[in-house]
């Protein structure tokens, strides 16, 4: 497979943002940009758009711009253009099958409300198994909110009790692009039952805190090998696991979460964790689907 990286464009700022740190993450891998643009990806155009030729030469010129943009600040980089159709959600999905990644723009609202994802983002989300990353404009102009990319460590939240190979996979991948360190956080909770364990035996919590680092270090030492450039820090966290996730990913440059794959019809098929951390963390957001 080629390497890519697929960012979709729909002339928002926030787009804008997406295709910048896109570029930037392509270059990092060596990979080729494709700019994608999807119909009828926008509830209310920047601008209004009635005929299908007018929507056509409109889709063409953010493309056209973006790209024109993106070759002269990466001049080594190959970038190609096209228009997708179908139901948004899905066509994004389909477009970046084969790709690296799927990036795309999301709107922040603040640190307390957080990121706005939009239905089309969430959707494409559930529908999507390559990675897709969520970027936010720190402005109006489409820069990316966290300006020092190549600056902060790369943020993975995991469960130990599930196969996490896929999430620990693109996050030891990319902070050996980035050449920065990996923080791998689990975040646990004793079960209620224990609450009265502490004044039984003091010992017991601490005890349930060490096989729980035992477990998250066998888990991390194939992948350590396999990436001896990578300083890692396994964090083993008291606490809510979205709450443990958004704190370590202060100042860093990518933060990473899972969703479990699933095949019902119905349902958001993202799950509170990265729901959680998706709205909220300031960094870009890459949700990877695993099984």
């Amino acid at each position: 497979m080629t390497s890519q990286v697929t960012v979709g464009l729909d002339g928002s700022p926030e787009s804008t943002a997406a295709a910048r740190w896109a570029a930037y993450e392509a270059e990092l891998r060596n990979a080729s940009l494709d700019l994608v643009h999807a119909e009828e990806w926008l509830e209310n155009p920047p601008l209004p758009v009635s005929t299908t030729e007018e929507r056509r030469h409109w889709a063409e010129g953010i493309l056209r711009n973006t790209a024109d943009e993106l070759r002269r600040d990466h001049p080594s980089l190959e970038i190609s253009t096209r228009r997708v159709g179908g139901l948004p959600a899905l066509a994004l999905a389909s477009a970046a099958k084969d790709s690296d990644m799927l990036v795309l723009g999301s709107r922040g609202l603040g640190s307390v409300a957080g990121f706005l994802v939009g239905s089309t983002g969430a959707a494409t989300i559930a529908e999507a198994e390559r990675p897709v990353v969520l970027v936010r404009s720190a402005d109006s102009t489409g820069t990316p909110a966290v300006r020092d990319r190549d600056r902060g460590p790369v943020v993975v939240g995991i469960d130990i009790h599930h196969p996490c190979d896929r999430l620990l996979a693109f996050a030891f991948e990319e902070a050996a692009h980035r050449v920065c360190p990996l923080i791998v956080v689990h975040g646990w909770a004793p079960p209620p039952i224990l609450s009265y364990a502490p004044i039984l035996d003091p010992g017991v919590q601490s005890e349930m805190a060490h096989g729980i680092s035992t477990a998250m270090n066998e888990i991390l030492s194939p992948w350590q090998e396999k990436f001896p450039s990578v300083a890692v820090e396994p964090r083993v966290t008291t606490g809510q696991a979205a709450i443990q996730i958004l704190d370590a990913a202060t100042g860093a440059a990518l933060v990473i979460v899972g969703r479990r794959i699933r095949h019902a019809a119905y349902g958001t098929h993202i799950g509170p964790i990265a729901h959680a951390v998706m709205h909220h963390a300031a960094a870009p957001v890459a949700v990877v689907s695993h099984e």
